[in-house]
């Protein structure tokens, strides 16, 4: 059972962000990207910290490791919610944004390799190939629109994963003295430090173009509560002990969840091609895992 919380811990992580583009394709008709996120990590930052002094569990952070979780903070939530948002919107087609942002697994190994010394086995490249394959054609099933559209959207969309990988080797480095509550909720402190003061300039002038009703407030709640709060510790906690290319492969399972969810809740229907694109992911994903003893 020890042995499998990590695993479990990250399949309820992906589960919960597989319902974020959901959520997030609500809020956003309402909010503008950027107050959608600063509003989401503020109220993420306040629930982390009434918890941990609550139940006593969030750690004083020393001043030796600042720069580590300024540097998380910086990179994921920030950059990568900055360079997503921009690269969705001048990005010609979903489809195209979506198999660029599928990618962060393929780059993992790599990242965990040079930084960590990780070790990276036959089984972990073979299985992320395989998973990423699965992923690359669930999202093409029955979608013709790939345009390119503009070229700027690319390199945004790829500087996004790169943030998202680089998260992961922070939280892997982050001291093993800090619990994973303490990890995340500095890491989104920080990121609110440089979120606030991009928020005054780019957002506030729009404010009264926003419609603040109950409906998205509670989803932006419900957004920091489980997708910033939960879902983040979890992945933290399954980081720190089945190392950063093993985690990252599970990034490949959360379309999976996105089009099951939509399938359930909201009657979508999923051609042939998408349920052997699922096979696919979770075969590369348990051949990704395997390790012999």
């Amino acid at each position: 059972m020890k042995k499998s919380l990590p695993y479990i811990a990250i399949l309820v992580a992906m589960l919960i962000w597989g319902t974020t583009p959901i959520a997030t394709k609500f809020v956003l008709l309402s909010l503008h990207p950027l107050t959608l996120v600063t509003l989401r990590f503020l109220i993420a930052v306040i629930l982390m910290l009434c918890v941990g002094l609550l139940s006593r569990s969030l750690q004083k952070l020393q001043l030796q490791h600042l720069p580590l979780f300024l540097l998380g903070g910086f990179v994921n939530p920030f950059l990568y919610y900055i360079f997503e948002a921009y690269g969705l919107r001048i990005s010609a087609s979903p489809t195209v944004s979506e198999v660029l942002l599928s990618t962060s697994p393929l780059f993992a190994p790599i990242f965990a390799f040079l930084l960590l010394r990780e070790k990276v086995t036959v089984n972990n490249i073979i299985g992320i190939l395989i998973s990423t394959a699965g992923v690359i054609l669930m999202i093409l099933a029955g979608n013709s629109n790939f345009s390119m559209g503009s070229p700027w959207g690319i390199p945004l969309l790829f500087a996004a994963v790169m943030c998202a990988v680089l998260y992961t080797i922070v939280i892997r480095k982050a001291p093993a003295q800090y619990n994973a509550l303490t990890v995340v909720f500095y890491v989104q402190l920080f990121s609110l430090l440089f979120f606030i003061p991009v928020w005054f300039i780019v957002d506030m002038p729009e404010l009264s173009q926003m419609h603040f009703t109950w409906q998205p407030l509670l989803t932006v709640f419900y957004l920091a509560a489980f997708a910033s709060v939960i879902a983040f510790v979890l992945f933290c906690f399954a980081v720190r002990r089945i190392g950063v290319t093993r985690a990252n492969a599970f990034n490949n399972i959360r379309p999976v969840f996105t089009a099951l969810i939509m399938l359930c809740f909201f009657s979508e229907t999923l051609p042939w091609q998408k349920w052997l694109a699922i096979a696919i992911v979770i075969l590369g994903l348990f051949i990704c895992q395997y390790q012999k003893k």
